[in-house]
Formats: structure tokens, C-alpha cells, sequence
């Protein structure tokens, strides 16, 4: 059994016209056991930024921590807000340091760049990117996602606003 497949996790990012959707499980087992089922996976880095986390849940926390505060000093030093380019390249390079000890996490970023183009990219362990026009998928349970998104996805989607009662 893979270190990524300990704790379990499924991620998918997916763009539209101007938008983009992320989305991911929020269960946290160990193997076959469940643990919680509360797990934060999806974290919002600003406003149009979304960063997802799947593999070992401990990496995937520490790691977020570490992002949130370069992104920190990347806003008081530019006084402004990264792109989602610059973020993944970021994500990338913070990966690659730790390449002969990686964090055992899958990185999936979603944001919106200049003119509100979508901007969705995942990456390995140790920060090689894939970038995508359509979707990306992470986690264990990435070849059922990789179907459902294939037969589910239509260019230029527009966001559907649910509305509870």
C-alpha cells in the first residue's frame, strides 16, 4: 500500500465560463477505518484562490500552514494578492525543496486570474504540474473521478447557484 492511499482523500477542480468549481470528500481514515468525517481538504487562500490537499492528512495540514504564510508575506511585501500562476509556482518550488523527504500530498489549485480567467493546475508529490483547460483530478479515488468528469464535463458551464429552503 502507498503513504497516499493511508488516509484516503478525492479532490476534482473544474473550470467554466469565468468560473471554476473545487471540490473534495471530507472523510479521514486510516486505511479501511474512518476517523472523522470533518476533514478540511479545500483551503481558500484569498478570495479567488482555492488550494486542495489530498493524500496524508498531517503533511496536508503542515503544508497548508507553510503556504499561508508565504502567501502572508507575499501580500505585505507586494500588497497584493498572488496570482494563481505565481501560487502554483510557488506550490512547485516549496515541493521540489523537499523532494528526497516530500510531503505526501497532491496539490490541486483553483483560482481565477486577470480578467477572471479560470486557472486550475494539479501537481505531484515532489511539484511536477499539470496544467489543465478542463479539469484535474487527485486522490486515491482519481480514475473514478477521471470518468466522471469526462462524461460530465461541457465547455463554458455557467455557475448554478443551489438555493436551500
Amino acid at each position: 500500500m502507498s503513504i497516499f492511499e493511508y488516509n484516503g482523500s478525492a479532490l476534482v477542480a473544474m473550470v467554466g465560463k469565468n468560473c471554476f468549481a473545487i471540490a473534495s470528500d471530507r472523510r479521514l481514515g486510516v486505511q479501511l477505518q474512518t476517523i472523522a468525517t470533518d476533514f478540511q481538504r479545500i483551503f481558500k487562500i484569498h478570495d479567488k484562490l482555492f488550494l486542495g490537499l489530498s493524500g496524508l492528512g498531517s503533511d496536508a495540514q503542515t503544508l497548508h500552514q507553510r503556504l499561508v504564510f508565504r502567501h502572508k508575506l507575499y501580500q505585505l511585501r507586494e500588497e497584493r494578492d498572488m496570482k494563481p500562476e505565481t501560487f502554483a509556482s510557488l506550490v512547485s518550488a516549496m515541493l521540489y525543496e523537499k523532494r528526497f523527504g516530500p510531503y505526501f500530498c497532491q496539490p490541486v489549485i483553483a483560482g481565477l486570474g486577470e480578467d477572471d480567467k479560470p486557472f486550475i493546475c494539479t501537481m505531484d508529490s515532489i511539484g511536477a504540474k499539470e496544467l489543465a483547460k478542463d479539469f484535474v483530478v487527485a486522490g486515491t479515488a482519481s480514475e473514478s473521478l477521471y470518468g466522471a468528469c469526462e462524461s460530465m464535463f461541457k465547455p463554458d458551464m455557467v455557475p448554478f447557484i443551489f438555493h436551500s429552503f
